[in-house]
């Protein structure tokens, strides 16, 4: 009986050997990650374990000592093992040293990966196609001839691969449809709205870093202005959660630039050009209406998309323009055309339909926020004025990315009741019944007459000193201007100057 005794107590002690190795070599291999363990310190206690001596009488007591961890973040963990009564000596493993991590790489956002490769992909399709032409020409007659029988035989197989890639690629399409907020309209959507915030964030950096030292202080009455036109835009707007959800900041920028941005992530840029072009408040209202209208309707990964797409199609054009065309000289100029037409078919349209519906957006926002939306239409009225002050060349609108002055006045001229109407079921108050666009038809149609009475007063002045020269010929003394026709040339700058002074009110 005894024997007995003595066997199974040694079965025992061995299976408890077995078991702490197993302990010991699991635990090492998660030190290796977390910890700095002591592999000497269960070298010891297996020692200690195998010398103990076993008495084969009496009772052999195991009971189960803890085994202590300590992590850097304080948390402490015990694990029970078995172990010989003899000795209890408790294992506590402490790390040798600190685990320190490094912060994570920001990965580039897919937008900005696909601007990067976008030159390389053209680039693919050139040498590819030119390498097609190259090899045909090398060929001999008899093997050209063999290929293109080849090819008739296995036309069902091309045929086939066609029509299998078509529908794949209409499958991607159908499976990238989006639905816009505010407006509805079903949109494609290569690129998630999650990096274009990414993007966003990276060209906010680029532009503090391009602006840093011409950025207005906050406490600039100018910068407060927008600051509280785009909060009560963006409080007045709360039941749109594009809006709701994104964190409005205001950059504005000391520079005689006529323009305004905002990105998706909520940074509004606004240089103080914008702020002396527009006439009121109204129509600032209006214009960081249209501005934010862009950043919650995600236009700019709605254009990035299609483009993305169009550009993906066009190479397939472009490496048979290369393989096709004899020379690279002409495959050069039909490279050139195929961009051009790329852009008078599918880039510049759309992006003339984004900015109309930008303003369709913003107009209900500026409704909302109580503004009068009836500013909007005389803000493009003025633009137009301003251009033709300082002569730029008006170009067609179908080469341009942007509706023309005229179109926007129209179309917004069709919006304002609409609009009016909204306006009013947000318990606004009531606006002056004298409407601002018929304010300033009248004061440009009153500066345009005064223009026409002094052209005609300097073209009277004219005949007269000519007249005047003929009956007393003067030809060594130069002609004198009277006081009377200097005070009308005067009178002629200063009315050619009104439109101006009124754009910068």
């Amino acid at each position: 009986m005894e024997q007995i005794c003595i066997r199974l107590v040694k079965l025992n002690m061995l299976s408890t050997v077995r078991s702490l190795n197993r302990f010991h070599s699991v635990f090492r291999w998660c030190g290796q990650r977390q910890f700095h363990c002591r592999p000497s310190v269960f070298a010891s206690a297996r020692t200690e374990l195998m010398r103990t001596s076993l008495k084969p009488r009496g009772s052999v007591t195991v009971s189960p000592p803890s085994l202590c961890l300590r992590s850097r973040s304080g948390l402490n963990i015990c694990i029970t093992a078995f172990r010989p009564p003899v000795h209890r000596v408790p294992l506590i493993i402490q790390p040798t040293r600190e685990f320190h991590t490094s912060d994570r790489l920001r990965a580039l956002p897919a937008p900005l990966i696909w601007m990067v490769l976008k030159p390389l992909q053209k680039l693919m399709a050139i040498i590819v196609g030119r390498s097609i032409r190259k090899w045909w020409l090398a060929l001999p007659p008899n093997k050209k001839q063999l290929f293109r029988e080849w090819t008739w035989r296995r036309r069902w197989h091309f045929v086939g691969a066609g029509a299998g890639l078509l529908f794949f690629i209409s499958l991607f399409l159908l499976t990238h449809l989006d639905e816009s907020p505010v407006t509805g309209r079903t949109r494609l959507l290569v690129f998630s709205k999650e990096n274009f915030m990414e993007l966003a964030q990276v060209t906010a950096e680029a532009y503090m870093e391009e602006f840093k030292d011409s950025l207005i202080a906050p406490s600039d009455p100018r910068h407060q202005a927008v600051e509280q036109v785009v909060r009560i835009l963006a409080e007045r707007n709360q039941d749109i959660a594009e809006i709701s959800s994104v964190p409005w900041t205001v950059h504005v920028v000391d520079g005689p630039t006529i323009n305004a941005f905002v990105l998706p992530n909520g940074e509004v840029f606004i240089f103080t050009g914008m702020l002396d072009a527009v006439a009121d408040i109204h129509q600032l209202v209006f214009i960081l209406g249209h501005e934010m209208a862009h950043a919650l309707i995600g236009h700019a990964a709605e254009q990035a998309s299609l483009s993305h797409v169009v550009e993906l199609l066009s190479l397939v054009l472009l490496t048979a323009i290369w393989a096709i065309c004899p020379r690279d000289s002409l495959a050069v100029l039909g490279q050139w055309i195929q961009g051009k037409l790329v852009q008078l078919l599918f880039d510049r349209p759309f992006s003339r339909k984004l900015e109309a519906e930008a303003d369709q957006v913003g107009l209900q926002l500026a409704a909302k926020a109580c503004a009068d939306v009836r500013a909007g239409p005389v803000f493009w009225q003025q633009m137009e004025i301003y251009d033709q002050l300082r002569g730029e060349p008006t170009i067609p609108e179908w080469l341009s990315t942007h509706p023309s002055h005229q179109n926007r006045v129209r179309q917004l001229d069709r919006l304002v009741p609409e609009a009016l109407e909204l306006r009013g079921r947000c318990d606004c108050p009531a606006l002056p019944k004298a409407d601002p666009r018929v304010i300033f038809n009248q004061a440009v149609k009153l500066l345009l007459d005064n223009a026409k009475k002094q052209e005609m007063i300097a073209e009277e002045e004219k005949n007269e000193k000519q007249r005047a020269g003929v009956m007393l010929p003067l030809p060594q003394s130069p002609p004198v201007l009277t006081p009377g026709s200097q005070t009308h040339l005067g009178g002629v700058l200063a009315t050619s100057a009104l439109p101006q002074t009124l754009l910068s009110k």
